[in-house]
């Protein structure tokens, strides 16, 4: 039984950089591509807009991975 875990970067119990850079990379071609900014922003880039979206964690993420560590059960 797989279930859909939503994480948020503040929440996330890493704190990895790297996920959050492809977090915002993720975010910046949705918002690129025509999707609404989070935030009111004067900022035309939209590397600048994800950015800011993800370190406010207002942008939600999947990892499939984290999401089967947690289903399997502790021996």
């Amino acid at each position: 039984m797989s279930r859909n875990i939503m994480f948020t970067i503040p929440d996330d119990p890493e704190q990895s950089t790297y996920r959050w850079i492809i977090v915002a990379a993720k975010r910046a071609r949705q918002l690129q591509g025509g999707a609404r900014p989070f935030l009111p922003t004067t900022s035309k880039k939209a590397t600048m807009i994800a950015m800011e979206e993800v370190r406010r964690g207002l942008v939600k993420y999947d990892d499939p991975s984290l999401a089967i560590a947690l289903e399997q059960p502790e021996e």
